[in-house]
């Protein structure tokens, strides 16, 4: 149970024997939980931000001494920016530092991380902190920063989970499997802001009342109320006052920057989510979708490729790049999706994967963002179609009317699309002083085309900054900024991109690909040493502390289960993330022209040099994989190779064998109302598809929906008797809904 909720880790050894953390690899001694015996935790949550404070309190229980790991998982949006672990012997403090002017690093002990690397089930990042040896009955403080960004719930909510390191309620700490008591104390505390108003707030857990701290009812607090669930996740929806889709809040600076700093300057939190309309699936749509092939597994994602190439609506460009062979696209610039153009674009493809090799995927890349795009079509590089067939807002763009003397800069830019129930929060900071500080409001205006209909939407929001001091909007903001420097700082075109990625990673405490961390040992009994890190006394240490890459030995349930994925798609999305993460690799580990005098050490091989590269952007997990056999998979497929770029299907040979039914026999079958062949032939073939219930629906939902909404065009007045007929012949059940009758 520990893979799921981390926390500190320990391996004991007999006779008392420390030895070497890296010695359980070859003794094979399991890692288990260190006892948590409290967790205070303090939240702070500001329209769509959050900013948590934990402070952890371990026991080692057992009769030897233990090593001890802190491993924290880190989620979607979030970033630690401060750890401390206090016991009676020593304080450790992780501290950032530049990566090429480092004076200091870990002498040893890589293997310790390693080791939990090679154990783990948990596919993903954790920041990881070897804290040494915890002698019998003693214990460890840990003290845990992190700042986070909240999903937006589709009525306004902010949605804020506790992770489950600060909340383990696994079986290892219930006391009493017959009231489910927990061996742990925990007070958790959440503060609100909103310049909108809190209004409520909803739990899975019991509150205390929402205490209100300013009259306007800007700022509140609520509580954990008496023991925690013990068999769930802690989850909280705050919701705020005039749930708009755009919003826009300030967050105050630090005094103690400079201004014009990032820290020193006033934040605006925006958000946007704007209104979009469902699509109905099937339906005609704009937009251009780019595929990304790597023909080195050309095995795995060639099946695959006909599945999404099927799926796309009419009226949308796509282009295919295979970026093992080329960096340009089957087609000099992405086409309109007709008949004709995807068959000559699956006559294209090659029909044998290329040998391994370097890839140049950040080529064709390159490739793919200067070709321009066809207008009013926005840019989809293929990671989740249903997703990217979603309606979208295009053009997107922010203007402001502020004061004389203040101007903002926005962070990370402005998107190009938002699409239908996507939520984006944006940073934009402003900078000078006001001359007429009677004005006390700005306005923002958001503008998009949606469907060729221009939108605005215009709002106002307070100029006096808010806030805690916490800096979480600051913060956040830094990590979006270096999101945004790294293209520029890897590319070579001087150090100045870099230079300002470091300053700006050590300035806000967010790690970037040019800072690493270091864990500071200062034994307890030296209290009067506070000097920079630069000048270690000799009798401070330096001990392994690190965010690093987890190898998943296989998929864990805590991926999305609604993502569709068509077969191989899965061995081929992995294999495209290690080839990004080895592309990464190699730019990260280029040494920095004049910044050291000797050639830059490369990172241990099993660490993520590229460190906040999203894994959800280039894998694609489902839970329905294993339902899916070859033989129904081999069935299903040659079906989908016979549809039509508009949906439909022809009445053909072909189609009766995949039916398995007489050719003869469906022609003869055929309703006279028909007076389209192809009509009673896609009846038959989404007829065909759902005589097993739902076994094919993850696999071909976006297809039979075209082919539904082709029906729906062709012949309403057809399809009841069509589907009486169809049920007769294939003998099935299938239902007038799926129709949409």
């Amino acid at each position: 149970m520990w893979r799921q909720s981390f926390g500190l880790l320990g391996k004991s050894y007999i006779h008392d024997t420390t030895g070497s953390f890296f010695l359980g690899k070859w003794l094979h001694v399991p890692l288990y939980p260190v006892s948590l015996c409290s967790a205070v935790v303090d939240v702070a949550i500001q329209d769509y931000v959050a900013d948590v404070a934990a402070e952890l309190i371990y026991q080692n229980e057992s009769q030897t001494s233990t090593e001890v790991l802190f491993v924290f998982p880190l989620g979607h949006h979030m970033a630690i920016y401060s750890f401390q672990a206090r016991s009676e012997d020593a304080t450790v403090q992780a501290v950032l530092q530049d990566e090429v002017q480092q004076l200091h690093e870990a002498t040893g002990g890589w293997e310790n991380l390693e080791y939990l690397q090679n154990q783990s089930e948990y596919p993903g990042e954790v920041f990881a902190c070897f804290l040494g040896t915890l002698s019998p009955g003693r214990e460890v403080v840990v003290t845990l920063r992190y700042v986070q960004e909240l999903p937006r719930e589709p009525d306004g909510a902010a949605r804020f989970v506790l992770p489950r390191t600060l909340h383990p309620y696994t079986t290892h700490y219930l006391w009493n499997c017959h009231t489910s008591k927990l061996h742990y104390s925990l007070l958790l505390t959440a503060s609100l802001q909103s310049s909108r108003g809190v209004v409520n707030v909803q739990a899975n857990f019991a509150l205390t009342p929402l205490i209100y701290t300013a009259q306007d009812h800007s700022t509140a607090q609520v509580s954990l109320a008496g023991s925690p669930p013990c068999h769930d996740d802690l989850e909280l929806l705050v919701y705020y006052g005039d749930p708009t889709t755009v919003s826009a809040v300030v967050e105050k600076g630090d005094p103690g920057a400079p201004p014009g700093s990032l820290l020193g300057d006033p934040m605006v939190l925006v958000t946007l989510a704007p209104s979009i309309p469902e699509a109905v699936p099937g339906q005609r749509q704009s937009g251009e979708f780019i595929f990304l092939l790597n023909t080195t597994f050309l095995e795995h994602v060639q099946d695959s490729l006909l599945f999404l190439l099927k799926s796309l609506p009419l009226g949308c460009y796509f282009n295919i790049y295979c970026y093992e062979e080329t960096s340009v696209g089957i087609y000099p610039q992405s086409v309109e999706y007709t008949q004709d153009n995807l068959t000559e674009a699956m006559r294209r493809i090659p029909s044998t994967g290329s040998s391994l090799g370097d890839s140049n995927l950040l080529e064709t890349l390159r490739s793919v963002y200067n070709t321009p795009r066809p207008r009013r079509h926005p840019r989809q590089v293929l990671k989740c179609l249903k997703q990217a067939l979603k309606p979208a807002a295009e053009g997107v763009s922010l203007s402001w009317t502020l004061p004389r003397g203040l101007e903002v800069e926005v962070l990370g830019g402005t998107p190009q699309s938002i699409f239908q129930g996507q939520h984006n929060l944006l940073y934009a900071q402003i900078h000078g002083q006001a001359q007429d500080t009677t004005v006390s409001k700005g306005v923002m205006t958001l503008q998009y085309s949606l469907d060729g209909q221009d939108v605005t939407y215009t709002i106002e929001f307070p100029l006096c900054p808010q806030g805690d001091g916490r800096l979480a909007g600051h913060r956040l903001a830094a990590r979006c900024l270096l999101k945004r420097l790294l293209p520029e700082a890897v590319s070579g075109s001087g150090e100045e991109p870099r230079h300002r990625a470091v300053e700006i990673s050590l300035t806000s405490g967010i790690i970037c690909p040019f800072t690493s961390y270091v864990g500071v040992r200062t034994p307890q009994r030296v209290t009067w040493y506070q000097r920079p890190l630069a000048l270690l006394p000799p009798h401070q240490s330096l001990i392994p502390c690190q965010i690093i890459e987890l190898r998943a030995s296989r998929i864990s349930s805590c991926f999305p289960k609604s993502i569709w994925v068509p077969p191989g798609w899965l061995t081929a999305a992995r294999a495209s993330w290690l080839a990004l993460r080895q592309l990464t690799h190699d730019i990260a580990a280029l040494p920095q022209r004049g910044a050291c005098s000797k050639a830059c050490k490369p990172p241990p091989p099993f660490f993520s040099s590229l460190k906040y590269v999203d894994r959800m952007e280039f894998g694609l997990y489902s839970s329905n994989l294993c339902r899916w056999c070859p033989e129904a998979v081999a069935k299903c497929q040659d079906l989908v190779a016979l549809q039509n770029a508009d949906g439909s299907w022809a009445l053909s040979s072909g189609l009766a064998s995949v039916l398995e039914v007489d050719e003869d026999e469906i022609k003869g079958k055929m309703p006279d109302e028909v007076i389209e062949p192809s009509i009673w032939a896609t009846v038959l073939a989404v007829t065909w598809l759902h005589r097993h219930d739902e076994y094919y629906q993850d696999l071909c939902e976006l297809l039979e929906a075209k082919a539904v909404t082709w029906l729906c065009s062709q012949a309403v007045s057809q399809l009841d008797k069509c589907l009486e007929t169809a049920n007769t012949l294939l003998g099935s059940s299938v239902k007038p809904s799926v129709f949409r009758l």
